[in-house]
């Protein structure tokens, strides 16, 4: 369960840090804030994404009891990283279309994972 747990608290965590990332990009609140203001902002969700990134490594890694090595990890937060930024490209960015290379790719993290477990 501790796995399942970490890998739910990184979705939550990514899905922050996108926001944070890319949100000023895309929504119009951030339209009228100077460039320190939307710093400011970004750096408010940011915080939110590390509430929920520092227990997932905590739950996940075996040297505290969870089911992942610091590499497996790693992996599956990268992963996780790719997959809420497609979904939230594919959302907000109308302009951005996902392609079959970026298929391929996604075959290719799906396998770089595998090889990760594999021992």
């Amino acid at each position: 369960m501790r796995g399942i747990y970490a890998v739910l608290l990184l979705v939550v965590s990514n899905s922050f840090m996108t926001l944070a990332w890319y949100g000023q990009l895309r929504f119009r609140f951030f339209q009228g804030l100077p460039l320190w203001g939307i710093i400011l902002v970004s750096w408010s969700i940011a915080l939110l994404e590390y509430s929920f990134m520092i227990p997932a490594n905590r739950i996940g890694f075996e040297g505290t009891g969870g089911p992942f090595t610091l590499l497996q990890l790693k992996v599956i937060q990268e992963v996780v990283t790719l997959l809420v930024f497609a979904v939230f490209t594919t959302l907000f960015f109308k302009t951005e279309a996902l392609r079959l290379n970026h298929l391929v790719g996604a075959v290719f993290l799906v396998l770089a994972v595998y090889f990760m477990f594999k021992k």
